[in-house]
């Protein structure tokens, strides 16, 4: 392990490929990319402010999704401002303690991502599976309680992996072929230098542990939801529950797809160039959609919206 420690600091800094091209392409995709990033920010806020603004909204529903919104602000900050500024550099380095902050907060915030969409399946499991029940299951304080939980164990699931990335031997080559410092590239290099079954073993293991039990936990929750909107007598209560159901399932497959082809065996050595794409879709793209998703099916969310853009 000290060995280990030691070949850790041969490599002071990392360099991110990025999407390597043409400069004029350069500055073209730092365009869109920053217009995508600019417009994720204002439509997670107007989210968050509608919800804090709007006390007809003031429900555990709504406040998950106020939660959610303020994750995906966080979630896209924690990438995309590095890799905008990538685009413009020439030298595209950033250090060690640089990337190995930017792998921690990325993967705890991706966590906290799935237990979010877990919660928000288990709300919409009581309220219309149990809707007897859910006022007084689904108290402020137990869904304050379901919120700190999120936000805690999802900086705590992948402290470990972390850590233990820390102590690997990066001992000499540093160009990582993604915009962001990813589990897989920074895997890769580590085992040019040294077989690390183990932490690629205990990495693997955790991302598919964590995935796979949120994903068949909000599966089995929205199919039994499902059954029961199915059974539900009033078209228009059959209606409302479905478009709620079907933009949280949207958001679920967009953020799960991507996600499973990324990291359920990282460091693998997936098709080259693929890692970054599909990266680029969940952390970029995702938090991008979901405000669309969310606010254009629900009418509370867009009467409160109008209201805090100053609509009608």
């Amino acid at each position: 392990m000290t060995s280990a420690r030691n070949f850790s600091y041969m490599v002071s800094d990392f360099i991110l490929l990025g999407f390597p091209c043409r400069w004029e392409i350069q500055i073209f995709l730092f365009s869109i990319f920053f217009m995508t990033y600019i417009l994720t920010l204002l439509g997670n806020m107007a989210i968050v402010c509608a919800v804090r603004w709007d006390h007809r909204l003031h429900t555990p529903m709504y406040i998950l999704l106020a939660n959610f919104s303020f994750l995906e602000i966080c979630y896209v900050n924690s990438d995309v401002p590095n890799m905008l500024v990538n685009f413009l550099s020439r030298t595209k380095s950033i250090s060690f303690t640089q990337c190995l902050l930017q792998l921690y907060f990325f993967f705890s915030l991706g966590t906290t991502e799935c237990l979010f969409l877990s919660i928000m399946a288990y709300d919409r499991f009581l309220a219309i599976c149990r809707p007897l029940y859910y006022p007084t299951i689904m108290t402020t304080k137990f869904c304050s309680s379901l919120v700190i939980f999120c936000w805690v164990y999802g900086f705590l699931w992948f402290l470990v992996p972390v850590i233990f990335v820390t102590q690997l031997p990066f001992c000499g080559p540093n160009v990582i072929d993604d915009f962001l410092c990813d589990l897989g590239p920074l895997l890769a290099l580590a085992s040019a230098c040294v077989p690390i079954p183990g932490t690629v073993l205990l990495c693997g293991t955790m991302s598919s542990l964590l995935i796979f039990a949120t994903f068949f936990y909000i599966i089995g929750s929205y199919s039994l939801v499902l059954r029961a909107v199915i059974q539900v007598p009033s078209a228009a209560g059959r209606k409302k529950a479905f478009s709620t159901c079907s933009s949280h399932l949207a958001v679920v497959f967009l953020f799960y797809g991507s996600v499973m082809i990324t990291y359920v065996s990282p460091g693998s050595g997936q098709a080259e160039g693929m890692q970054k794409f599909t990266t680029l879709f969940y952390s970029v793209l995702t938090p991008f959609f979901n405000p669309m998703i969310y606010s254009l099916r629900n009418k509370e969310m867009k009467d409160a919206l109008k209201k805090v853009l100053g609509g009608s």
